[in-house]
């Protein structure tokens, strides 16, 4: 591990912060910045000053990188979720959920910068075109979120259907955006898709986990999700939190940065109250 051979040339503090991570590496995937750096009495920027002097972006990609270590190495006593415990009453698992999903929603915002997020808004507000793609399970993510661009007024493409995404591209003009649901990133569709999109002069906007793939490579954007744990379905649970989450504040970003925008809002709510109670 590359933390233990630049041990040696390491400040006081960047060893203490070297030290509990090796100690406790099958745990790191429990602790977000702010609880590393609490447990060891500094300052988050310090966590964060580490990760990057490793060669890391920031802390979310050491997190990352330790936990693949640790199932490499088969060492982590949680790769398979433990058996619930006579102890373990609703209110425990309850709690360690929302722990989980408070973690993972943290971590999801500090790897995405505020410049990066206000940059995409942007892109989105000022695209005369938005498409929307994903497929399988992103698809769904994809499909809720187009309507909620709808609502906004906005000309918003959507379709899960791979066939109908390619004879969509026709009508696809130079300033529109596209984004593209792909948990994983690794879809050969989507990747061929959002080059020709951006070969007919679209932005290409990639929504996947924190991981290397080839759809956040080539994307002129990114927006990526953490959410580890060692039990698949806790992991998706963690994802889908941490997407809505992250949505969320690409929405309402998207209504302040607009007022039309938000007064179009308040218009299709209301004509859509009124179809409903008629």
């Amino acid at each position: 591990m590359k933390i233990r051979s630049e041990r040696d040339h390491m400040s006081a503090i960047e060893r203490r912060i070297a030290d509990f991570i090796l100690d406790n590496a099958h745990l790191l995937r429990d602790y977000s910045s702010q609880q590393l750096a609490s447990a060891l009495g500094i300052s988050q920027s310090s966590v964060v000053k580490f990760s990057q002097k490793l060669g890391f972006k920031g802390y979310p990609d050491l997190k990352y990188s330790i936990g693949e270590a640790v199932a490499r190495a088969g060492n982590d006593p949680h790769s398979r979720p433990p058996a619930p415990e006579a102890a373990d009453g609703f209110s425990q698992i309850a709690e360690r959920l929302r722990a989980s999903k408070a973690a993972a929603e943290e971590e999801t915002w500090l790897a995405n910068p505020q410049a990066d997020i206000e940059a995409i808004v942007q892109l989105i507000d000022g695209a005369p075109k938005v498409f929307v793609y994903g497929l399988g399970d992103d698809g769904l993510y994809a499909r809720e979120f187009a309507m909620r661009l709808s609502l906004l007024g906005m000309l918003t493409v959507h379709h899960a259907d791979p066939i109908l995404m390619m004879a969509n591209l026709s009508a696809a003009r130079p300033g529109d955006a596209m984004l593209v649901f792909s948990e994983f990133g690794k879809l050969p569709q989507l990747f061929q898709l959002s080059r020709q999109f951006q070969d007919m002069g679209g932005k290409v906007v990639s929504i996947t986990r924190h991981s290397a793939n080839p759809l956040r490579a080539h994307a002129d954007a990114s927006l990526v999700l953490c959410a580890h744990d060692p039990a698949p379905h806790v992991a998706q649970l963690l994802y889908r939190s941490s997407l809505q989450s992250l949505l969320d504040v690409v929405f309402v970003l998207l209504c302040h940065a607009n007022p039309d925008r938000h007064r179009q809002l308040g218009v299709n709510l209301e004509r859509i109250e009124h179809l409903i109670d008629s």
